[in-house]
């Protein structure tokens, strides 16, 4: 009656020809029943099943009846061969039994050929096979019985109607207990507290809160079971303050509440955030002694989860009974989902120890903390078990194994999987996505966007959200766009997570307008939705717009975090804005009681030594309470190179070479940083090193994309089809801009070549190229996107500025720390980067 932890069985495929059974039955029932079948509903069901006078039939009935209370089948079928041998002398009442007997050892066939060689049978002959069909799964057969019953002119007593209500139930079809309802109202059982309580039950399951109510507003005589019943779908409909008051009525009529109306009842408390009740209600289970029960327990483990209280959850855990797979099953979910992996995966651990089976819903939490641990070796041997128990055919298994070897790095193992599993669901497809895109293959994850939707699986948030992150790694922002518009298509245009991913695409693909637009339009917005848009306003270089959206986001109550300090430290050290970044670092701590981490002292380094304090970057890296990392000395060593400090610089680059001796941007930016001072023989010794180690310094590369295709470019690259047309534009923009004024600067040419050769060496970088392609290849007046693997130098940035202004195009060009956005002969970056 009451399904508290468990699961509903699949709906049938046939589900149409159920519907015209029951059509049927109704159909015919309301033409009317015969007045002996009317007369017969009152009579005790088991007056028709009373025992034949024969010896033998009550001898071997009663031997049946045994074997049936010592649930032994195997005697009951050497009985069974007996009684054939001495010409089937059992009669209807026995026959009965030893079908009651083959149905709850679940031998299901032998039931059938006894069912159907029954000379005579009786309504509880039908129902004992249609309890049998149930708990087999064969609901389409239990539904064709219950018409043959009626159709045969059997009596429909109270069993037959409860057990055609579960059976309704349990293959997701209670919606049909309305056509069952009129029967019963026309047989005058509508007042029958056993019918009344199926009926609420499947109402229940319907969401028809209010007809629940009716039918049990009509039972005259309620028991404890009806007004659990009550309680239970109140509950399950989150009616929680009726639930209650039902409970509370309960009580004061004289029943004593069971395990399973504290159930519901824990469930109403947690609904409405009563701890205050619910721990009165808890002391109510100890004075009943319920505490010990499974399903009281796991909704106090539940209720205590929700409260934060882990000292009671691992109190009551400990007490309660633990040879069910549910408690444990739920502890080692709740673990899993909290961020305590390791405690889930010794709970688990510790469940085997305990020689308790684990479940689908087992492996999945224990599965799904291996894949946050990274443990690839324990993730393999759950992957053994699951092979043992045979589950992994399960498509949450399957989905939580794919993202083990996903997280893990082995991406080919979870494709293998993905392509074995016959029964995907929206997660299979969302956790291969969402794994290449986190693997950086983001044009495959693309690839199985598209495939899914050609599958016609259903998209949910997070594939829009993984597969926007993929366009935002690739700068694909005409994808992205078109993503954008398909969201609208769908119910997830107004989601927070899709518009979350929205804002980091478009701030990622160059356009911050186009982020704040989607900003703006938001109806609720989260931390993650303040952050990606101090982030982007960072990325941009608009340190003081990412200001202003921080002091919005605590204006609209918004509480920041460590990463908010991360995107508003950053956007200060992009910006320059010393005096700011300094006064929020201090306030981290003082104000917010955040602890700086590892990438708040990066960017406070990169701000003091841009800003040209060297020193006392030095010295707020020796206060560091922990162990400084590579990246914290990068940030030093690429101040070092812009202010030329060459002795801090090199003590930088040998504290790096410690901690990765083959760090090759390390040997480049130190190569850099004496190419500057003219220091050759450095210069050489350095270049040498790095030929005897196999290392090699990263190339120059851009590239653009153009009506879907991307075109890459490097430094001096002659091999594009188009080079004739690309080095004809770019001399032409090299008598446009010196007569507008423009002197190339060759310091940024870092070889020790004559100065006419260093100023061809600018005039063919990478950027260059591209964008030369991209003023004969796009229309007039478009902007131009262009993505850089390296930092932008000082000569392209100057000579950018001023192509923007005589060519009339915004250019942005996205380099490997930030977007420099070109207009009318001005950076966004104020020419500081």
């Amino acid at each position: 009656m009451i399904r508290l932890l468990t699961t509903r069985a699949p709906r049938p495929s046939n589900i149409s020809a159920v519907h015209q059974k029951i059509n049927s039955f109704v159909c015919s029932s309301l033409c009317g029943f015969s007045a002996q079948a009317a007369n017969q509903t009152q009579q005790n069901p088991s007056s028709i099943n009373r025992p034949s006078s024969h010896f033998d039939s009550h001898m071997y009935g009663a031997l049946l009846q045994r074997c049936l209370q010592n649930d032994d089948p195997i005697s009951a079928m050497g009985l069974h061969c007996k009684i054939l041998k001495r010409g089937n002398c059992l009669d209807l009442f026995a026959t009965n039994i030893l079908l009651n007997v083959y149905v709850k050892a679940e031998l299901l066939s032998e039931a059938e050929i006894l069912f159907d060689e029954m000379p005579e049978r009786n309504t509880v002959s039908f129902v004992t096979l249609v309890q049998g069909y149930a708990q087999c799964l064969q609901f389409s057969e239990a539904v064709g019985l219950f018409t043959r019953l009626h159709r045969e002119g059997h009596e429909l007593n109270p069993f037959v109607f409860t057990s055609i209500l579960k059976v309704l139930v349990s293959m997701e079809c209670a919606e049909l207990g309305w056509n069952l309802h009129a029967c019963i109202y026309k047989l005058g059982h509508e007042s029958n507290a056993f019918i009344g309580t199926a009926l609420i039950d499947a109402y229940s399951v319907c969401g028809c809160v209010d007809f629940a109510r009716e039918v049990f507003d009509g039972i005259r005589c309620k028991d404890m079971v009806t007004w659990t019943g009550m309680v239970a779908c109140y509950a399950e409909n989150h009616f929680f303050q009726e639930a209650l008051e039902a409970f509370s009525q309960m009580r004061l009529v004289g029943f004593k509440p069971n395990n399973f109306t504290f159930a519901g009842v824990f469930k109403a408390c947690i609904g409405l955030e009563a701890l205050d009740i619910a721990k009165g209600v808890h002391g109510c289970v100890l004075k009943t002694r319920y505490e010990y029960d499974l399903y009281v327990g796991v909704a106090l483990l539940e209720l205590y989860t929700k409260c934060g209280d882990i000292g009671n959850v691992q109190q009551i855990f400990e007490e309660i009974p633990k040879t069910d797979v549910i408690p444990w099953s739920f502890m080692i979910s709740r673990f899993a989902q909290s961020d305590q992996s390791e405690k889930a995966v010794n709970l688990f651990c510790r469940m085997r120890q305990s020689f308790v089976v684990p479940n689908q819903y087992t492996f999945a939490s224990a599965l799904q903390a291996c894949a946050t641990l990274g443990d690839l070796d324990l993730g393999k041997q759950m992957h053994s078990l699951v092979l043992k128990v045979r589950l992994d055919a399960d498509v949450f298994v399957s989905n939580a194994l794919m993202d083990v070897y996903a997280k893990c790095g082995r991406i080919e193992d979870s494709l293998e999987l993905f392509e074995k599993s016959l029964n995907r669901n929206d997660v299979s497809w969302n956790t291969m996505i969402v794994g290449y895109v986190n693997c950086g293959d983001a044009e495959k994850a693309l690839s199985l966007f598209l495939e899914m939707l050609e599958n016609r699986a259903q998209a949910t948030e997070v594939t829009y959200s993984g597969v926007l992150c993929a366009s935002a790694g690739l700068t694909a922002l005409e994808l992205g766009t078109q993503i954008h518009s398909l969201t609208f298509k769908t119910n997830y245009a107004e989601n927070t997570v899709v518009h979350n991913a929205l804002i980091d695409m478009y701030s990622k693909c160059g356009g911050i307008r186009d982020a704040r637009l989607v900003f703006d339009m938001m109806n609720e917005r989260d931390e993650v939705s303040w952050n990606t848009m101090i982030s982007g306003y960072s990325m941009h270089g608009l340190g003081m717009e990412a200001l202003k959206i921080f002091q919005m986001m605590q204006d609209r109550g918004h509480k920041p975090n460590t990463l908010t300090f991360v995107g508003v430290l950053s956007a200060c050290s992009n910006s320059g804005l010393l005096d700011e970044g300094q006064a929020y670092f201090s306030s981290m701590l003082q104000e917010y009681g955040i602890e700086p981490c590892i990438e708040h002292y990066s960017c406070m380094v990169r701000l003091l030594g841009r800003s040209g304090h060297l020193h006392k970057a030095l010295k707020l890296i020796e206060e560091i309470p922990f162990k400084p990392s590579v990246m914290v000395w990068r940030a030093l060593l690429g101040a070092c190179v812009i202010h030329k400090n060459v002795e801090l610089g090199r003590m930088s680059a040998q504290r790096i070479l410690e901690m990765e001796p083959e760090d090759d941007a390390t040997h480049v930016l130190l190569s850099n940083m004496y190419a500057t001072a003219r220091r050759w023989d450095n210069v050489t010794a350095i270049r040498q090193s790095m030929k005897k180690k196999g290392m090699k310094k990263e190339p120059g590369l851009s590239w653009i994309e153009n009506q879907g295709r991307v075109h890459y470019f490097s430094a001096g690259d002659t091999s594009h089809p188009d080079m004739k047309v690309i080095n004809g534009i770019l001399e032409w923009l090299n008598v446009r801009t010196r007569r507008a004024g423009f002197v190339p600067d060759c310091n940024a040419v870092l070889l020790d070549v004559d100065t006419k050769e260093k100023e061809r060496l600018l005039w063919v970088h990478s950027e260059r190229l591209a964008l030369a392609f991209a003023l004969f290849r796009t229309s007039s007046g478009s902007q131009i996107r262009i993505i850089k693997n390296l930092r932008i130098c000082v000569d392209c940035h100057a000579a950018m500025k001023l192509i923007s202004k005589i060519v009339q195009r915004d250019i942005i060009i996205r380099d490997m720390n930030r977007f420099h956005d070109f207009h009318d002969g001005i950076c966004s970056c104020g020419d500081y980067w």
